[in-house]
């Protein structure tokens, strides 16, 4: 039987793209077979499965293959790589939203490129602050092991050191709604045209233009997930004991703090707090790891 790759989900129809087919090609619209819903795996965007062609072109979708990765928000499979995408300004970039992400990113075991996106804004009258912005970003985050990367869809500038990060990978684009994702997606892909909208003014945030999740090839080999842009993000299936382990920085420590289950708050001897207070953590990493945990306790309580 043959096998391909869904390339989109819409209505109730997966889009499957045959292993033997070019990425330009058609995909086959088939639908989910019935023990798909009976065992209650939905097939999703990313997912290679086993379909068979029915009459008049379509097809059913009879296995799902086994996945490497799978993120729960937005919903993808097979993802090896993410890409973050948070603006400069317009909306304003929140790093208590960019951790938020790190951690579902570093829980679905994504390595992932943090990009800035709407640097053309540099050249405008906020340029001095805009500057220190970026230059905060990348202390934070560069010495921990994330790459960070500027770019403009408007400009170009850094189109191509995007392009380099996605060759030969599949990356799933997220971030927060409004920052330019779709923007992006049309500066690195020819033709591509997907819609964008502009900030709103009176919310302060992103109106949401990608409606639906869809796999995208690049020229380079690689291929990008569009996906919904979200401003929350929940923590379901993450325990207050195992929230550390995706803080890289935290991992990063030679040392052992001296009780097991330590959840770095205020125990004696905890090489995270110490790792704070030297400087070897970010004070605002550590502030949003507290605040994830608090969250994560509130919700065991709630349920």
């Amino acid at each position: 039987m043959p096998e391909g790759l869904i390339v989109k989900a819409l209505s109730g129809y997966y889009y499957v793209l045959p292993d033997q087919a070019k990425s330009s090609e058609t995909p086959i619209q088939c639908r989910g077979r019935g023990i798909l819903r009976k065992n209650e795996t939905a097939p999703l965007v990313g997912d290679r499965v086993v379909y068979t062609m029915t009459d008049g072109g379509e097809g059913t979708v009879d296995e799902i293959l086994p996945r490497t990765t799978e993120l729960i928000r937005p919903q993808v499979a097979n993802a090896d790589t993410a890409l973050l995408v948070f603006a400069l300004a317009e909306p304003d970039l929140s790093t208590h939203l960019l951790d938020k992400f790190l951690v579902h990113t570093e829980k679905a075991n994504l390595n992932t490129t943090i990009c800035i996106s709407k640097s053309d804004l540099l050249l405008g009258p906020e340029a001095e602050s805009l500057e220190v912005i970026i230059k905060k970003i990348r202390q934070i985050y560069e010495p921990i092991g994330y790459t960070v990367l500027t770019c403009s869809a408007k400009t170009g500038e850094g189109k191509e050191e995007v392009l380099q990060h996605l060759a030969g990978k599949i990356t799933v684009f997220s971030g927060q709604s409004g920052v330019g994702k779709s923007s992006l997606i049309n500066a690195i892909i020819p033709n591509m045209n997907l819609e964008t909208n502009e900030i709103s003014v009176r919310l302060g945030r992103g109106k949401h233009t990608t409606r639906h999740v869809e796999l995208m090839p690049l020229e380079n080999g690689g291929w990008v997930f569009d996906t919904p842009g979200f401003s929350q993000l929940d923590f379901a299936g993450i325990e207050t004991e195992g929230l550390d382990q995706y803080f890289v920085e935290f991992n990063q420590m030679e040392e052992r703090c001296k009780f097991r289950g330590c959840l770095h708050r205020n125990e004696p001897a905890c090489i995270v707090i110490q790792g704070v207070h030297s400087g070897r953590i970010a004070q605002s990493r550590y502030d949003h790891y507290l605040i994830f945990l608090q969250e994560i306790s509130e919700r065991k309580r709630r349920y």
